[in-house]
């Protein structure tokens, strides 16, 4: 029952959110100033009255591959799978060059998701095994919830995909420690994603690329509220495209004072 009502709950607030997000037609012009195409939702809960504000609704609803926002809910799956043993376990480098260079050096938990090391999550993704991670997605209701593929790694090249709805949602449930998983578990990924903090916030985030789309998403939590965001956009001009994920997002989130501007 518990978790029936979990999964309600969940696909209920993506709808939810899909219903009631105001288009933002004036955050165009931060698309265009980098030459993206693109979406952003943003539910900022700093007030009673909450706000969702989106950009491009029709794409906000549309579903992508999740590539390594998956991460988040990856992680969960490895700690609740006995996969992890603790936050400070090493995963050795199996010394094959790779193309981003924080990747080719022994890994932890925290380096692996900061530098998004795909090879120590397919290490997980094989431990886990495809029945265990299909279970895990049905009961988190992600996007689609599809790990079938032809090759490669179902949360990057396969048929997973979520919308930014969708991410919002998961991401509100994890900032309350409402996932079907341990409060300890989530707690230790809600400070893996930790990017940035001040004397009254915190950044808390996860990119994600899967080479012709780009991701960010997370949320910045203050005393009065947390501000959630998904962003994605086209990446055609793939690597050199990707600064403009956070470039976009934190341009629009100091325009809501929901992150300290420049000094």
């Amino acid at each position: 029952m518990k978790l029936t009502l979990f999964l309600c709950v969940l696909a209920g607030a993506a709808c939810q959110l899909a219903a009631s997000g105001v288009e933002q037609p004036e955050w165009g012009v931060f698309f265009s100033e980098q030459d993206a195409v693109g979406t952003l939702v943003v539910l900022d809960q700093r007030t009673d009255d909450a706000r969702l504000l989106v950009f491009n609704q029709e794409r906000a609803a549309k579903r992508f591959s999740p590539a390594s926002t998956f991460k988040i809910p990856h992680t969960l799956f490895a700690l609740d799978a006995g996969v992890l043993k603790d936050r400070s376990q090493v995963f050795k480098w199996d010394g094959v060059e790779r193309s981003f260079a924080g990747h080719n050096r022994d890994q932890d938990l925290r380096s692996a998701m900061r530098y998004s090391a795909l090879w120590v999550y397919q290490g997980f993704a094989q431990a886990i095994g495809d029945d265990k991670a299909q279970q895990y997605l049905q009961q988190l209701n992600y996007g689609n919830a599809d790990i079938t593929l032809d090759q490669g790694d179902y949360w990057v090249d396969g048929h997973l995909a979520i919308s930014a709805y969708e991410q919002i949602a998961f991401l509100q449930q994890l900032y309350r420690n409402e996932l079907p998983f341990s409060q300890e578990h989530q707690q230790l990924v809600k400070e893996l994603i930790m990017l940035e903090s001040g004397p009254h916030w915190i950044l808390r985030a996860k990119t994600g690329w899967q080479g012709q789309y780009g991701w960010w998403v997370g949320w910045v939590e203050w005393p009065s509220g947390p501000v959630f965001f998904a962003l994605n956009i086209d990446t055609p001009n793939r690597m050199a495209d990707l600064a403009k994920r956070e470039q976009i997002t934190r341009t629009i989130l100091r325009s809501l004072d929901a992150l300290p501007a420049l000094e």
